[in-house]
């Protein structure tokens, strides 16, 4: 794999700069904004799986307001501009925005699209959206406080009939041996409350990838040397593809990632 091993001490601005620096501009800039030092086969089958996990929620009108929270190099912002939404998309690195910019105005939406660098924890537009959208996003949140904070922040910035999607990783059943210095898997009952306490409703709760595969071999990948490390990531996406593609919807519970649709409520509590 590529890469370096995650940083024992994690400063979340300058880990995502340096990340975004050297893989922002690389093609899709999957992997500065996926799986660190993976594959780019794994990396696209990682972003089909989000697409179609997400697909029901970005069928927005033009004219909507959206929010993209740590947009990255845009992906997601400008497939919603390009919808005819007017998109907001807020990052900590100065790369990645310079990146979602680029590719914005290549993609012809730059018109309806805008971004700044921005901490989500202290984030303050002085707006409404009809639409806050975070992809794995709050799992490199490891601060607690922090965490909440945003929390509070994109329910502050919804509108009152607005729909937060959050695409995270939050398994029923926690494992720990995923998890990293830069990410932290929380269990659903996690994000139910962190939502709850931001006088948020659930609407609807989804899979993204229930196939155990690539979960159970990650932690192991490093130890091994790098051609069986290759083969065996290749051969776990390989068997992953058709059954995430096949039961996502269905077997919502045996998903690792999940898609959490909230509503805005009452207030959050403090």
């Amino acid at each position: 794999m590529r890469g370096l091993p995650a940083p024992v001490q994690y400063s979340p601005a300058t880990y995502w700069e340096q990340r975004a620096r050297r893989f922002a501009a690389e093609g899709g800039g999957l992997a500065a904004v996926c799986s660190y030092g993976m594959p780019a086969f794994y990396n696209r089958a990682i972003h089909r799986e989000q697409c179609r996990a997400l697909a029901p929620w970005l069928a927005v009108p033009p004219g909507a307001r959206v929010l993209d929270v740590g947009c990255g190099v845009g992906r997601w912002s400008c497939r919603l501009a390009a919808r005819g939404a007017l998109v907001t998309g807020v990052d900590l690195s100065p790369t990645m925005i310079a990146q979602a910019r680029r590719r914005a105005q290549e993609a012809g939406v730059a018109a309806r699209c805008r971004f700044r660098v921005a901490d989500l924890a202290a984030l303050d537009l002085s707006q409404h959206f009809d639409l806050v959208l975070g992809v794995t996003v709050l799992q490199h949140i490891l601060d607690p406080r922090a965490l909440a904070a945003a929390m509070r922040a994109m329910g502050a910035h919804l509108a009152p009939r607005g729909r937060m999607v959050l695409l995270e990783a939050a398994p029923v059943t926690l494992q720990a041996r995923c998890d990293s210095s830069v990410f932290r898997a929380r269990s659903r009952a996690h994000y139910l409350e962190l939502a709850r306490r931001c006088g948020l409703e659930l609407e609807s709760l989804g899979g993204v990838d229930p196939a155990p595969f690539r979960v159970q071999i990650l932690p192991y990948l490093r130890r091994l040397p790098h051609v069986l490390a290759w083969s065996a990531l290749a051969l776990t996406t390989a068997a992953s593809v058709p059954v995430n593609a096949l039961l996502a919807r269905r077997a919502v519970a045996r998903s690792w990632h999940a898609v959490f649709v909230f509503r805005a409520g009452g207030s959050c509590a403090t």
